[in-house]
């Protein structure tokens, strides 16, 4: 059964449950035409070019409720129904000793993962946290198929543990390069089934997997980037930051694969900007790729809309090659009306690579003058911006966000013992492509 197929259609949701949805409204970007959600669509209705559905939040104020816990302090523009026990929240700050070590006066860090000095204790320890709990929040209580999530690594882990913590079935598609990821305080509970992808597989294989298994009755899809619950879990990372600064960045730093951070921190900024309060202009989007699997940077650079091609062994190859394996999504949004074209179109922006020995420096560096470990993407990220700041691409007084994605594992390591979880099944890139390897996952849950 197909996502289309199995779709409740708002239109014919009892009236109890559109009262949930009901302090927002989905807008397609292509056609405009606004409608209910049903707390599963992914896509308009309406055949024409892909686009990314966006949510439109009757709260037009940036208004936190502190008295809630983790990211639902912003559930008015969530798309969840429920606040979930145990969401945490990225945690804002400025370092005199990095901005003296970038050569600028105003760069603020928005952290995520886990490092308790500063309150940061997300458990995964990255920002994909933030997005599983929104996913988990949108979906109707009752609806009873099973979660699919294709992942890297990062976003396996924040589902795992979200899953586990509230019984929702879900069955986890990851690259076997990405199991490093999954260790956790706890074990996982037996609701979540992990798969892993053996040989020469990637997260791509780990998607197309997961969107033939969607396809099956009992299954349906997280969505990726198509879910605006995951981009807005993410956008609460720039929530969080304006929040804590008191005004949208001038530019903003981070890493991306699938582009759906880039276009989450887009949207939030566009949301704060709207409010009025907080700055009148959006941030220079300032997003990079880890080279030599730079898609997005040599599509952007060729100032072609379209996404350019990079032959699958090629692909294969380049990402083998990548430190940061978080970011080797072989089909990012970029081409998608919404996407990672239009939004650094719109903000001015640009991008920006960074090889494994500049990243790793990066890393390096920001330990030493942090004392907190952060994850490779991160590292990407922070290259890009020492970078950028030495051959003065950005003002000495500009106001600088740059988005640690992921962070402190190493220090989460040190502090408690972590449980490394097993996949309940193993899969090769031959078999993942049999009908039987389907019949197996089936049975796998069932």
């Amino acid at each position: 059964m197909s996502y289309e197929s199995a779709r409740t259609y708002a239109g014919h949701m009892p009236s109890k449950m559109l009262d949930s949805f009901s302090h927002y409204k989905l807008r397609c970007q292509s056609c405009d035409q606004t409608f209910e959600d049903d707390g599963l669509l992914l896509e308009c209705p309406t055949q024409h070019e892909s686009s990314l559905l966006v949510t439109e939040y009757k709260a037009k104020r940036f208004e936190p409720d502190r008295s809630a816990e983790g990211i639902f302090k912003y559930r008015k523009w969530l798309p969840g129904t429920r606040g979930l026990s145990g969401a945490g929240s990225s945690v804002t700050y400025k370092s005199e000793k990095l901005n003296s070590l970038i050569g600028l006066l105003n760069v603020w860090v928005v952290f995520n993962g886990y490092w308790p000095e500063k309150g940061a204790v997300l458990e995964t320890p990255t920002f994909k946290d933030l997005e599983a709990w929104a996913v988990l929040s949108r979906i109707p209580e009752q609806h009873e198929e099973v979660l699919i999530v294709a992942s890297a690594g990062s976003t396996a882990a924040a589902f795992a543990r979200a899953c586990s913590l509230n019984k929702v079935s879900c069955l986890i598609i990851i690259p076997q390069a990405g199991l490093l990821n999954l260790q956790f305080p706890e074990g996982i509970d037996p609701c979540v089934k992990i798969i892993s992808l053996t040989g020469f597989t990637d997260y791509s294989d780990a998607i197309e997997l997961a969107n033939r298994v969607s396809r099956i009755d009992g299954f349906f899809s997280g969505g990726g980037v198509k879910n605006v619950a995951r981009r807005d879990g993410l956008g609460t990372t720039m929530l969080n930051a304006v929040e804590t600064i008191g005004q949208v960045p001038d530019y903003y730093f981070q890493a991306i694969g699938s582009g759906a951070g880039g276009i989450a921190a887009y949207q939030a900024a566009k949301r704060l900007v709207e409010d009025g309060r907080f700055g009148k202009k959006l941030p220079r989007l300032m997003l990079s790729q880890n080279l030599p699997f730079v898609p997005i940077y040599l599509s952007w650079k060729s100032c072609r809309r379209e996404l350019i091609e990079i032959s699958e062994d090629d692909g294969k190859k380049q990402i083998r090659q990548v430190g940061a394996h978080v970011l080797t999504n072989r089909h990012p949004a970029y081409s998608v009306r919404g996407g990672v074209f239009d939004i650094l179109t719109e903000t001015q922006g640009d991008m920006f690579t960074a090889d494994n020995l500049e990243a790793l420096h990066a890393k390096q560096l920001f330990e030493e003058t942090e004392g907190i470990d952060i994850d490779p993407a991160c590292a990407v990220a922070f290259a890009t911006l020492i970078k950028t700041a030495r051959y003065g691409g950005i003002e000495r007084d500009a106001l600088v966000l740059l988005n640690v994605t992921g962070g402190g594992r190493h220090r989460q390591q040190l502090d408690r013992k972590l449980i490394a979880a097993r996949p309940a099944l193993e899969l090769n890139e031959k078999e993942i492509l049999r009908q039987e390897a389907l019949e197996r996952v089936v049975d796998l849950v069932h």
